[in-house]
């Protein structure tokens, strides 16, 4: 069974090998079914997106499914609220869909599952070799900036299973996000494999492989859709839990403390006036911001979520106990908005990550004069000091 389909339980034995795939690492040749389900090795588990095995010169390699099933669906589901997903990949190694031979092209993506996924449910009808390459787990575009789906890796996967003994042409298909981390020069030095840039998407794989692995402008162009731009922003309602907990606390302390030592009284009016501002700038932030993107002013993310939050936090004059309050509401909501809305400065295409350094060093104190601005107006609202 070959490992590129399996994933490592803990319970995997001592000095096995699940990353890589070569004939000797990937148990090519006879393998012992004994103690396991059928095509499973004792220790393994085998993933219900594989259909069976195909036997190549390297091996038997995983067949795998080309439609998304409910495990898939529920997985993508929980990594977009930002539920295990640092833990949601496939072991990297050769894949088949349908049934390839020598001369089939060679798709490589990276070993982020929904990645994976985006990839496999496009080729129904095709026959054709993924290359998954180990990116620790991180999509294709974030992985070639930090260059673990690189040339490097690219070379050595390609060697590591036996890639050479398996087709006769000498051609990888990368996706067009990829290149920032490939050098195709360095890629044919390095294992003679000639790389050719794909689409930017999936769902033009097949199109691109019909017109002789060419691409057309339209499947070059980067677009950063609506749904995608907010599907980013979710992720943050799970990921920003601890500092809500944060936040509550310093508020119920920051309004509670002062005349009288501790009011209960003004500690809850702060707390859920406070709190309930702030939820409104996170969602302008990381809702509002990404999904009117197109038509807030202005390059910069940290103005752009500014102005979300400027919009979502006038919804404060609707409990603000009075305009002093109201003010300091409205000012942290747009503060929080700004704050959360560079979150989309590496999420996007606009920036560099030297205009992300640029922006934040001048966004960054602005933000922290106008918290401290919106806290004093708060707090002197809700029942002064």
């Amino acid at each position: 069974m070959s490992c590129s389909a399996i994933g490592r339980e803990l319970s995997a034995p001592p000095g096995s090998d699940a990353q890589s795939c070569g004939p000797g690492a990937c148990g090519a040749g006879p393998t012992s079914t004994d103690g396991a389900g059928q095509g499973e090795l004792p220790g393994y588990r085998r993933w219900h997106f594989v259909s069976s095995f195909l036997e190549t010169p390297v091996g038997p390699v995983p067949v795998v499914k080309t439609s998304l099933e409910r495990p898939d669906r529920v997985g993508a589901a929980l990594v977009r609220l930002g539920v295990g997903r640092g833990r949601y990949r496939v072991a990297p190694g050769l894949y088949a869909v349908g049934a390839p031979g020598p001369e089939s092209p060679v798709l490589v993506t990276a070993n982020y599952k929904l990645t994976f996924d985006s990839l496999r449910k496009e080729l129904a009808g095709l026959n054709a070799w993924i290359l998954v390459l180990d990116t620790a787990g991180v999509n294709v575009w974030c992985a070639a900036g930090k260059k673990t789906f690189g040339t490097m890796e690219l070379a050595r996967r390609v060697a590591a299973c036996g890639l050479t003994e398996v087709v006769s042409h000498r051609r990888l298909v990368v996706p067009q996000l990829g290149a920032p981390g490939v050098a195709a020069h360095e890629v044919k030095r390095l294992c003679g494999f000639r790389v050719v840039f794909g689409p930017v998407r999936a769902a033009d794989i097949p199109a691109f492989l019909e017109a002789g692995m060419k691409a057309t402008p339209a499947m070059r162009r980067v677009e950063f859709p609506a749904l995608d731009r907010v599907a980013v922003g979710l992720v943050e309602f799970a990921n920003e839990r601890r500092t809500m907990l944060w936040v509550a606390l310093a508020l119920l302390a920051l309004a509670g403390i002062g005349q009288g030592v501790f009011s209960l009284q003004r500690a809850w009016l702060g707390l859920w006036t406070g709190f309930a501002a702030y939820m409104l700038g996170f969602a302008g932030g990381n809702v509002l911001c990404p999904l009117a993107l197109p038509w807030l002013p202005g390059r910069s993310f940290a103005l752009k979520g500014a102005v979300a939050g400027l919009a979502a936090g006038a919804g404060v004059w609707a409990f603000a106990p009075n305009a002093l309050a109201g003010l300091g509401l409205w000012l942290g909501a747009a503060v929080a908005a700004s704050w959360y809305g560079m979150n989309f400065t590496g999420s996007s295409t606009y920036t560099s990550p030297t205009g992300v350094e640029k922006e934040m060093r001048a966004a960054i104190p602005l933000q922290g004069v106008g918290l401290a601005v919106a806290l004093a107006l708060w707090r002197l609202g809700v029942g002064g000091v």
